[in-house]
């Protein structure tokens, strides 16, 4: 359907998801969704040009930190917008 959101899974790892998605957007921004090792496996391709981050709190149990098992250097990113909301904080960072 026009102006609507395709989704694809790959299992080959995050290169060849990049390399797919590059394709298949045919110049047009690429999103890529998931949870904390998603995130690491992209940061440390040196990929990512902006990060949108939910921030939920968690009050019981726990979660995995978004920003360990990160290679050196590490981009700069600055924050772009903050938009508070009753479940959680959303934060846009832009890299630098």
């Amino acid at each position: 359907r026009p102006g609507g959101t395709t989704f694809y899974f790959v299992n080959d790892g995050p290169e060849r998801a990049l390399e797919q998605a590059r394709e298949a957007a045919g110049g047009r921004d690429i999103r890529i969704a998931g949870g904390a090792d998603v995130i690491q496996q992209y940061l440390n391709l040196g990929v990512i040009d902006e990060l949108e981050i939910a921030l939920a709190p968690v009050l019981f149990g726990g979660g995995r930190r978004l920003f360990e098992n990160l290679h050196e250097p590490l981009p700069r990113f600055r924050i772009d917008k903050v938009l508070d909301s009753p479940t959680a904080t959303h934060l846009r960072y832009v890299r630098e």
